[in-house]
């Protein structure tokens, strides 16, 4: 796998990720830690992106 085909499954898992916690967020009876824990899995995508992309 290239490295720009890398970067671009890491940003389209990083949006599927971002619109999941956002759905999570809106529902009534969101579990709290799972949010937490999508949140957490998002920030990691966005940091291995910038490491790669720098």
């Amino acid at each position: 796998m290239s490295l720009n085909s890398h970067l671009e499954e890491l940003k389209r898992k990083h949006t599927t990720l971002s619109h999941a916690v956002e759905l999570a967020q809106r529902a009534p009876a969101s579990d709290d830690i799972e949010v937490a824990s999508m949140k957490k899995q998002k920030l990691r995508l966005k940091e291995q992106i910038s490491r790669l992309s720098s």
